[in-house]
Formats: C-alpha cells, structure tokens, sequence
C-alpha cells in the first residue's frame, strides 16, 4: 500500500463508517489524523485512541458541517494540533430517505442540501487557502455512485452528491497550479449502520444486484483514499472514482 509517513490528514465525519475507515487507514499508513464529528464525543474519542494505537498523532473536533465559520475552525484546529495539513477529506453527510420527488419535505430537502453538499463547499472553503499557500496538497470528497446513477426516489441525495462531484472537478481545475490534487470517491452500499438500515428498509435484494456479490467495507473505501492522498496518485486529479463492486 502506498504510504503516508509526514502526512497530516482530516477527515470530516470520521467517527463512524466510511469516514472512520478512511482515518484508520491513513493511521496505518503512517499519517498524523485529525477526526470532524458533530456528536458522539464518546465514540469520536474511541476512533482518537484506534488512531494513536497505530503510533501517529490524533485530535478530535466537534462542528457542524452546516456551519461555515466551524468549519474553518476545525480546519484550523486540526492544522494546529498536527502542525501542518496535507489531506482533507470532506466526508461527512447524511444518507438519503426513499420517496419520490412529490412528496419530498421542502425543510428534509434543505437539509440533506446543507449537510452533503454545503458541507463539502464549507470545508474546501476552509481547507483550499492553507494548500495553495504551501503549493501541495490533497482534497478528497465523499459522493455516491447514485449522483449518476440517479436512482428513483432519492431526489435530495442525488442532486447534493451530483453537485459534490461537479463542484470537486472545478477545484481540481482552479487549484492544479498550485499543486493541490482534487478527486472524488463515489461508493456503492457500504458496511455500514446506515447500509444495515437500508437493508432493513429495502431487503436484501440490494446485495443480490452486486456482481461480486457483498458489500463493500469501509476499510476497502479507506484503501483507495490512501493511494489518491499518496505521492502514488501524483497524477491523478480531477477524476470521480466509483467503487461498488460492480453494481452500478
């Protein structure tokens, strides 16, 4: 595997999921971790000390991605306690509720708007200046293979994710000069608590339509972040990666 020794990293969302197998990952590729989380103290802190098992530095920060100028103070947190920051990885969001666009609630609309896509814009808001100050750097963001997907019934979901992929191919383009590398990674279903909820919801019919046959896994989604932050991925900006097993 590519490795990270020197790197500092902060993964929005990384208390729970994708995002903590994104931030163990790193760890084991020899980066210093920075976590985001909103709630959950107690299970943020849990992912702090996995981090520190590996023999790299950790820090948790508590913000609301919604929040802009949090935001740029969990960046500027996360730089201090790791003395310097080259990866972001802006991945915390919500996951969609099935139901068709005319009945879709103006107010869950906005939110799943505010949380997945101006969370993003936010933490590459913060995140953007302190890389092309120093002229390196790395910004991963977290879609879903369903913004082409475009599957029925998830209206809000796709149209923030669709916009997350857009939005990290224009920063990919506005900051190449500056040596800063912008991709997106676009999983499948995922194990994790929000998959285990959608199996509930909609049976296992969602496995069964998977080429390889299972799920993905958090540490698999944690593998590719690490080549794409890696000096292995030098190359590589501005492109959408999806991992899904072959379902989509």
């Amino acid at each position: 595997m590519p490795r990270l020794h020197g790197k500092k990293a902060l993964v929005t969302g990384g208390s729970r999921g994708i995002g903590r197998g994104i931030a163990l990952a790193f760890a084991e590729a020899g980066a210093d971790v920075a976590i985001g989380y909103r709630r959950e103290r107690e299970r943020a802190e849990a992912v702090v000390k996995e981090i520190e098992g590996r023999g790299v530095r950790a820090a948790a920060f508590a913000a609301d991605v919604r929040d802009g100028p949090a935001v740029h103070a969990m960046v500027a947190g996360a730089r201090d306690a790791l003395g310097g920051l080259d990866v972001v990885v802006a991945n915390a969001g919500v996951p969609t509720r099935f139901e068709p666009i005319h009945e879709v609630d103006p107010g869950y609309f906005d939110r799943v708007i505010q949380i997945d896509l101006y969370g993003v814009f936010h933490t590459l808001h913060a995140a953007l200046p302190l890389l092309r100050a120093q002229r390196s750097g790395v910004v991963l963001t977290i879609s879903s293979v369903l913004a082409d997907s475009c599957g029925a019934n998830s209206a809000p979901y796709v149209a923030a994710k669709a916009a997350v992929n857009g939005m990290t191919i224009v920063a990919a383009r506005e900051n190449a000069a500056f040596g800063v590398r912008c991709n997106v990674i676009a999983p499948g279903l995922v194990a994790t608590d929000i998959a285990d909820g959608m199996l509930e919801a909609h049976g296992e019919g969602l496995v069964k339509g998977i080429p390889l046959g299972r799920m993905g896994t958090p540490e698999e989604i944690g593998a590719l972040a690490v080549y794409l932050a890696s000096d292995a991925a030098a190359w590589v900006t501005g492109e959408v990666f999806r991992i899904d097993g072959g379902a989509w």
